[in-house]
């Protein structure tokens, strides 16, 4: 992912597009969200939208299409394979996860779309498992152009936005307290993410 991500941030224009519009259609639509997670991209589109590489209207439009269109991929992957798909070799390793994402579109339906929509893993389990359910594909499309739409404008303008806030901090107190404060907020960020699994397993428990 880091190779493809420096890529992506020495590109511009139509690839720039094109590439986090392919990660997030890859991740929905084949499961790919396991080792190239698309909010990532998503995020540093919006950082390269911010330098004015990319239009960020463009951009939430490209992600939007990519992700409704690639869960609908996804979606007719589990509704045409089955359970089946469930036992690929890549999945094997994930069967809690799995199991959890089960009982989730169980319990909440297409509640559960729409959730699963800003959870890493769920979010590219969670078509496939709506399609292997037989959600009806109209109520599944309703909660997936829902999720995609408020996911993939709100990671887009968070990139673009963190941008924004780098470059008055660089302006104000120079190239390395914007640094400092980005590896403060990065650090808190992940700080944050250990600590809520953390209180997501012992809930499990």
């Amino acid at each position: 992912m880091h190779g493809i991500t420096d890529w992506l941030a020495s590109g511009s224009g139509l690839m720039v597009y094109a590439v986090v519009g392919g990660l997030v259609f890859c991740e929905d639509a084949l499961f790919f969200g396991f080792v190239l997670p698309g909010e990532t991209a998503v995020v540093l589109g919006g950082v390269i939208a911010n330098q004015g590489r990319v239009s960020v209207y463009w951009l939430c439009a490209v992600v939007v299409f990519a992700a409704v269109l690639g869960d609908s991929v996804g979606y007719e992957v589990g509704r045409r394979l089955g359970p089946r798909i469930l036992d690929a070799k890549g999945l094997r390793s994930h069967r809690e996860r799995i199991g959890k994402a089960q009982d989730l579109i169980r319990r909440r339906g297409p509640v559960a779309v729409f959730l699963g929509r800003f959870i890493a893993f769920f979010r590219a389990l969670m078509p496939a498992l709506a399609g292997i359910s037989r959600m009806p594909y109209r109520v599944f499309l309703a909660f997936n152009a829902l999720g995609g739409l408020v996911w993939g404008v709100g990671f887009t303008l968070l990139g673009y936005f963190a941008g924004t806030a780098y470059k008055r901090i660089e302006h104000v107190a120079g190239t390395a307290v914007a640094a400092t404060v980005a590896g403060v907020v990065v650090i808190a960020l992940i700080v944050w993410h250990i600590r809520r699994r953390r209180r997501t397993g012992e809930s499990d428990h």
